[in-house]
Order: C-alpha cells, then structure tokens, then sequence
C-alpha cells in the first residue's frame, strides 16, 4: 500500500456524475492500483460515503475475481432476499442463463455482472456456478429500481436473464466465489470508508488522535487483506476492526458536531451500510473462535 499517497493533499473528485463517468475518472487518477489501495484511495478521493463504498465494492470484486475488466462491474446472487443457493431459481444451461436477481448494487451502470446460478447435472447434486454476463447483451435487461434512502447516490436494480449468452468461471460459484465475497467485501468496504473519514478529518482539522486512530485502522485491515478470505483467522482479524471501528464512534460524532453541517449530514445519512452484514459477519466470528479453540 503506497502510504504516502493517501496522506498527500489531494482534491476529491466532483460528485453528480454518472456513476461509470466517475469511476472512470477515478481510475484515470489512481492509475495501476491493487484491489485494496483501490478501496482505500479510492475512498478519500470520493466526495461522498456512497462513492467510497462504491470504490471499495469494486476493489473487492477486483480481488475476488483477478482478471475483471478495467470497468464497472457488479455482483448478482440475492434472489427473494435470500443468497442460500437452495433457494436460487436463476438456471444455467450449458452456457444459457435465465432467472431473475433482485438487488444488484449500481447493475445500471455496470459494464459486466457476475451472476451466480444453479447448475443442475444429470445423476449429481445441484451446485452453484458464477458466471459473468455483459449488459446490455441479449437476454440482459435491467430494472432500475427506486432509490434507497441509504446511499442513494448508489441505485440498486433488478436484473432479468432470459437465455443470456454466458462465460462461466472456473472453480465452485459458492466456496470459490460467493462464500469468501462476504468477507473480503467487508473489509474492502470498510476500509473505504475508514479513508473518506481520513479525508475529512484532514479538512476538517480533526482532533489529530482520532486521525491517527482511523490510520491504525487503515494499517490493520492492510493486513487482514492478505489473509486467506476463507481463514478462521481472516474471520477473527476482521471483526476486530469492526470493533475497533465501533469504539470511534463517540468521537466521530463530536467531530462531525463541531464541523460542517453538509459532511454530518452525509455520514449520518450512510454510516448504517456498515451494519446491514453485522448478523452474518457475527456468525462467522462465533465459528471462527469455534474452529481456534477460542469460545
């Protein structure tokens, strides 16, 4: 993680563009990056809480699957606000897709959608295989749906497949794919918005421990990023910046009191994107001290 280029100075870029526009404009910025330094420097240049969770979705898709496009990609697994794959009813057939998901994360303004599906093979269980699929291509519809009152500057979308001509990636769409995005898009995500924070801290002149707080952070989930996804010991890292985390909120509050109204309103706004994976991220910490012998 090139450190200094996240303490440099530097000016965010402007919001209220197409969400493609401005990502592109940020990778003309950052230039070569990896999947983290995309989150983290990614997150300071956003001007808005949406925007740096958005850089850090897409660094974790970027670390999930190595050889995605330069573009804005998405992931499509939930279906009826479920992601257990017994209850998918998106197909793949040979290299065919039809179904149906339902909350795809900026999918109007992606360029490629990774898809999970069920693949059913005569005479052996149903698997799930995670495929990608070009939108706009035949058989790819999006519907946009109305904006959330939490990050609405990030629309979600349903996505119809209707025999879509598709590529499928190697390995198990769940234990290769699906499974290890939870948490690698926890981390990524997190440590977006642990770098918008910086951001503002350093504008805002914030008490300088709590800017030094939120690096220690920062440096931490470095860290964890290079653990194995999958890893009861990834699991227990993690949740300790969530805590870590947690433990700064009375003093981003003051800070955010005593500063500009317009950033307090963001934050207040978009903080609780943080919580909506707070029950399945608690759950594989309970099995993560199971398997270490730590319960």
């Amino acid at each position: 993680m090139p450190w200094q280029r996240l303490l440099e100075a530097t000016a965010r870029l402007p919001s209220g563009q197409p969400l493609d526009d401005w990502y592109g404009a940020l990778l003309e910025r950052l230039g070569e990056v990896t999947p983290f330094e995309l989150a983290v420097l990614g997150g300071k240049l956003a001007p808005t809480p949406g925007l740096a969770f958005l850089a850090g979705y897409q660094g974790a898709l970027r670390l999930l699957w190595p050889s995605a496009p330069l573009s804005l990609g998405a992931l499509c697994v939930t279906e009826n606000r479920s992601v257990r794959p017994a209850d998918m009813q998106t197909r793949l057939s040979g290299l065919s897709l039809s179904g149906r998901k339902d909350f795809v994360t900026a999918a109007d303004a992606a360029d490629w959608l990774l898809v999970a599906a069920r693949e059913d093979v005569e005479g052996q269980p149903p698997r799930l295989a995670l495929t990608v699929v070009r939108n706009g291509a035949p058989g790819v519809r999006i519907e946009t749906l109305k904006p959330l009152p939490l990050m609405p500057d990030v629309p979600h979308a349903r996505l119809h497949l209707d025999g879509a001509h598709c590529e499928r990636l190697a390995g198990d769409g769940w234990d290769a794919y699906v499974k290890p995005f939870r948490s690698i898009e926890d981390l990524h995500v997190l440590s977006a918005l642990c770098a918008w924070l910086y951001g503002v801290g350093r504008d805002c002149a914030w008490p300088q421990a709590l800017q030094l707080r939120l690096l220690a952070l920062l440096t931490g989930a470095a860290e964890v990023s290079r653990q194995c996804a999958t890893a009861s010991t990834m699991h227990l890292l993690l949740a300790a910046l969530f805590v870590e985390f947690k433990a700064l909120k009375p003093e981003l509050d003051a800070a955010f009191a005593a500063g500009p109204a317009e950033w307090a309103e963001l934050w207040k706004r978009d903080q609780g994107v943080l919580d909506i994976a707070s029950g399945p991220r608690a759950k594989r910490l309970e099995k993560a001290l199971a398997t270490l012998g730590m319960a």
